[in-house]
């Protein structure tokens, strides 16, 4: 294993090298994987329990967007606070206090009464569940490389599709159990798919190792070599970027990218949100609803995992990451136009669903290549704090142009529009760190860096 001890910092690593990382991301990614499948669940759930929840507690349309966007004004406040701390305590303790947290306030929602109290506990969902995502893209930075990085992150986001894909039918059918114990089903889903996060922050609290130093299921040789390459790419980083907590607020491409991911959520979250009902309108049952619903996320968990690997093979990322919104971008215009069709409409949703599915997984390795230290612990935040404001923005946007006009063909317009814009404004930042970087390999960030000294 003469060939591992060496840190690599080039723009490939040996098989040996290899199975390493394959080993680290087998250990990590599946568990982080599962609680986010939970995580989206818990917050996307009540587009299914919107079907009848909103009947029982008089939600209009725009109410029901304004409240269940709530959630997102909870995680913008609490979401750079938490990920300093889980710098500061390590990610096993904090992440299984966020899972534990969100878990039962998820399950709480179940008892809301009115507009008020579903928007209240919302708000408090928000809060609970702030820090997750930008603390696990947070944690990735201390275990994988540049290079692999897009492939890990690929894998941990295939938690969005996965919620759909197994929740939406889940969550349909839970609907039956309406009248049970006295409950309504919308009762009954929330309870049910709120408490599996609780029970995962135990685990969690067992089963995290914060950094590679402290893995004790790594050989000592894989450790050092680990530990190398990682501190190796942080110096390349540092040294082009600055890594002080402060300059990360004021770092243009940081803002940029934060409105990327505010112009993307507004449509990954507002269709996420509103497809049940859009779905619903084409004629389906409640019950087939989630079968259907889960068709776009089936297409999209398969589509985003190839884009995710040919991202990390080569070429300069902000351009698969623009063509997958402008992808989005056109199939939300489609599917506006296909409303006689339930099939057409099916098949641009899919569309939909791939492009924002295929910019999930190519936009985070992005800025995580021109932040690192406490840099990147404030500035992966700022990015997925600002960004989820776009979670608020999608739902109620969609819901006054739905009642505004009857209609979904100009809310999804509408959204197609945030979807182009972000296209815009990525490629700013990939040029920009590609002129930096110079034409060492075509990538930007670390692994171009390093590898002109080679």
């Amino acid at each position: 294993m003469a060939s591992v001890t060496a840190a690599s910092a080039g723009a490939s690593f040996t098989p040996e090298q290899e199975k390493i990382l394959s080993k680290v991301l087998w250990r990590i990614v599946p568990f982080l994987l599962l609680c986010y499948i939970v995580a989206y669940l818990d917050r996307v759930n009540v587009g299914i329990a919107s079907l009848t929840m909103n009947g029982d507690l008089g939600l209009s349309p725009s109410a029901f967007g304004w409240s269940a966007g709530l959630f997102f004004f909870g995680y913008f406040l609490a979401e750079v606070p938490s990920n300093l701390v889980l710098q500061a305590i390590g990610a096993r303790k904090w992440i299984a206090r966020i899972l534990i947290t969100w878990g039962l306030i998820s399950a709480a929602t179940a008892f809301v009464v009115g507009p008020v109290s579903f928007g209240v506990m919302r708000f408090l969902l928000g809060l609970g569940e702030a820090g997750f995502t930008p603390g696990v893209f947070l944690y990735f930075t201390y275990w994988f490389p540049a290079r692999v990085r897009g492939r890990a992150t690929a894998a941990f986001l295939l938690g969005i599709p996965i919620a759909n894909i197994v929740g939406a039918p889940i969550s349909s059918s839970l609907l039956a159990l309406d009248g049970l114990g006295g409950l309504h089903g919308w009762q009954w889903l929330l309870i049910l798919e709120g408490l599996p996060a609780t029970l995962l922050g135990f685990v969690c609290f067992c089963t995290l190792t914060d950094k590679p130093e402290q893995a004790k299921w790594l050989s000592e040789e894989e450790r050092r070599w680990l530990v190398e390459v990682l501190a190796s790419e942080r110096a390349a980083v540092a040294a082009e970027h600055s890594s002080r907590l402060r300059d990360a607020f004021i770092n243009w491409r940081v803002l940029v990218c934060a409105a990327v991911n505010f112009c993307a959520i507004i449509g990954s979250v507002g269709l996420g949100l509103w497809m049940p009902q859009i779905i619903k309108g084409l004629g389906f049952g409640v019950v087939a609803v989630g079968f259907v619903a889960a068709i776009p996320y089936v297409c999209g968990a398969i589509a985003m995992m190839l884009w995710a690997r040919l991202s990390d093979k080569g070429g300069e990322r902000s351009r698969f990451v623009a063509s997958a919104l402008l992808l989005g971008a056109v199939s939300l215009v489609a599917c506006s136009y296909a409303t006689s069709s339930a099939l057409t409409s099916v098949v641009a949703l899919c569309g939909a669903v791939i492009g924002i599915m295929c910019y999930q997984s190519t936009f985070w390795p992005i800025p995580s290549s021109f932040l690192t230290g406490s840099a990147a612990a404030g500035g992966l935040a700022m990015i997925v704090s600002i960004g989820n404001l776009g979670g608020f923005v999608g739902p109620y946007l969609i819901g006054v142009i739905k009642q505004s006009t009857d209609s979904f063909s100009w809310a999804l317009i509408s959204v197609a529009a945030f979807l182009t814009l972000a296209a815009i404004l990525i490629r700013v930042v990939g040029v920009s760190l590609q002129r930096q970087a110079g034409p060492a390999d075509g990538r930007t960030g670390p692994v171009a860096t390093l590898s002109k000294g080679i």
